[in-house]
């Protein structure tokens, strides 16, 4: 593990303490625990928190404006505000395995949580970041060198900056990324994206977050080209990362020698084995037939790759009419065993999980839950807790009672881990 020497300087009126050593471990827990190493910035206002490269990626107020003191705002490499509440801590941890419930400024298909970027004093401090530190910066005339020449650092970073810096990943990564896989939520979604592939196979009429790209695959050449430019990218932060995101929407349909090549090269480039958050984890799409056609072989040569490796793999109903209903061009019997091939993969390959998505929505044939239900309760012997099944709302921005009623009764029945898909993008 990396060890730094953290300095503080404090005053009445700010305590600016440079390279704060947070937590190795991403923790379920019902107070925030923020890993990795940071620099933060307090006044009696607000508290700032900046990574490695002082970009601002943290926020909170401390006011009775304030909607509750656990929490926060953070900013993503891609330049999305995203508000932590707590949601009432136990519903939101039944519904989606975490204490915090993310909520967004885009359109998402979330059923939980109210609207806090409506919230006066949560806009005020995302947007106006900036001018509170340039105003801290005239204020604070004598800084010791060390401290002055930190907040410099930070008040190089402008928003325009910063929004220039999220256009270079994504022109590097080959676009913004409009889904990440829900397995992220146990790295908080902090990940660095490596595109290996474009497209998907099925392009189900459904569908709100892919493109219509054909499916292809990147070169070794074009992977390395930005696994180099992604380590440059991320710069003195890259040893607050210990997690890969191998796109776009079904990497799994590559070959395995161009997937194994990905993760091996990238996780040596970004020197995960020496980040300062412990372990190293990689998250893929994959789709019915990129897991039915990947031989064991691969699954144990994922193994030996040292990293613990979440595959989410869309299903969406194991009811054909429904699978007619919403344009998904696979029958029923090929969910079905894509399903019990990602039993078998998680029941012998420990360091592999294969999780699976459904859908929800309030017009949906009977069969659809009862065929689900049939698969996750009645055909399993016992509880297991590996092998995540994620429903997810099939419309975007209309919170329902209803469709939150059925997700808890099946969640309720269910023998496996269950919870709801928050679509996050990136």
């Amino acid at each position: 593990m990396t060890t730094v020497e953290s300095r503080i300087y404090a005053t009445k009126d700010v305590k600016i303490t440079h390279l704060k050593q947070g937590s190795t471990t991403y923790s379920k827990m019902s107070f925030p625990i923020h890993c990795g190493i940071y620099s933060e910035i307090e006044t009696k206002e607000f508290i700032f928190q900046f990574n490695l490269n002082s970009e601002i990626f943290r926020a909170k107020g401390k006011g009775r404006e304030w909607a509750h003191p656990h929490e926060w705002l953070k900013r993503t490499p891609g330049n999305d505000w995203v508000y932590y509440s707590t949601g009432g801590y136990t519903g939101v941890f039944e519904a989606t395995g975490e204490y915090y419930l993310p909520n967004f400024q885009y359109p998402t298909n979330s059923i939980l949580g109210g609207h806090p970027f409506a919230h006066e004093e949560i806009t005020r401090i995302s947007g106006s970041w900036y001018q509170f530190l340039l105003e801290l910066q005239a204020q604070q005339t004598d800084l010791p060198r060390h401290f002055g020449n930190f907040l410099n650092q930070v008040i190089t970073n402008s928003p325009e900056k910063l929004e220039q810096k999220a256009q270079l990943l994504h022109e590097i990564i080959g676009g913004r990324i409009s889904v990440l896989p829900p397995d992220a939520r146990h790295v908080d979604y902090n990940i660095i994206p490596l595109t290996i592939s474009e497209g998907c196979l099925y392009k189900c009429a459904f569908c709100k977050v892919k493109n219509n790209t054909v499916f292809t695959e990147k070169s070794d050449a074009e992977i390395r080209a930005q696994i180099s430019r992604l380590a440059k990218l991320y710069g003195r932060d890259l040893i607050n990362y210990n997690s890969l995101f191998l796109g776009e929407h079904d990497a799994l349909q590559s070959s395995p020698e161009r997937i194994l090549f990905s993760i091996e090269t990238a996780c040596k480039e970004f020197d995960f084995d020496h980040s300062y958050t412990a372990g190293t984890n990689v998250f893929l799409f994959g789709s019915v037939t990129s897991l039915l056609n990947k031989p064991d072989a691969f699954f144990r040569q994922l193994v030996e790759s040292g990293a613990m490796t979440y595959i989410n793999i869309g299903l969406e109903s194991a009811d054909q009419q429904t699978l007619d209903k919403i344009g998904k061009p696979l029958t029923e019997r090929l969910v079905q065993e894509a399903f019990w091939r990602g039993q078998d993969i998680n029941d012998r390959f420990p360091s592999v999980e294969i999780t699976a998505n459904f859908i929800m929505d309030e017009n949906l044939p009977d069969n659809h839950y009862k065929k689900i239900l049939h698969l996750i309760r009645e055909q399993q012997v016992h509880v297991k807790p590996k092998g995540s099944i994620y429903f997810s709302p099939l419309t975007f921005d209309r919170p329902s009672r209803t469709r939150l009623f059925e997700f808890n009764r099946i969640k309720i029945q269910s023998r496996l881990p269950t919870y709801l898909y928050i679509i996050q993008r990136f």
